[in-house]
């Protein structure tokens, strides 16, 4: 499986943006996929993510509310919305998907995740 992410750019806080991620591969639409980020000189964490039919959630504390993701199998596409961005929202956005579904809860940690996109920037400005 290749993921390819998109849809990230510069907004004024407040704003919104809706990033994309497009899945190859036929069974994609059978795995688990998530969202995380990384901000300059941090670690890499955890987002959002959804079980295989988009049925299950889990969210970051820091964007529930804030963030939905969704997916559209028919399109091996994953979507984050992101609604009222914060400056401390800045930051490298990857996709990932895993073959094989876990409990949500594990979906958190980047260890459970067997592909990886290339990631989008998104800045969110004051």
């Amino acid at each position: 499986v290749q993921l390819q992410a998109s849809g990230g750019g510069l907004v004024q806080a407040g704003g919104s943006l809706r990033l994309s991620c497009a899945a190859s591969g036929r069974t994609f639409s059978a795995y688990p996929v998530g969202w995380f980020r990384q901000a300059p000189g941090k670690e890499r964490e955890f987002v959002a993510a959804s079980n295989w039919g988009g049925t299950s959630t889990i969210y970051a504390d820091s964007v529930k509310g804030r963030f939905t993701i969704s997916r559209d199998n028919a399109k091996n596409t994953v979507y984050l919305q992101m609604n009222s961005l914060k400056p401390e929202d800045t930051a490298v956005y990857y996709c990932a998907a895993r073959q094989g579904a876990i409990a949500s809860i594990h979906l958190k940690q980047k260890v459970e995740y067997d592909y990886w996109g290339q990631g989008t920037l998104v800045t969110v400005s004051s």
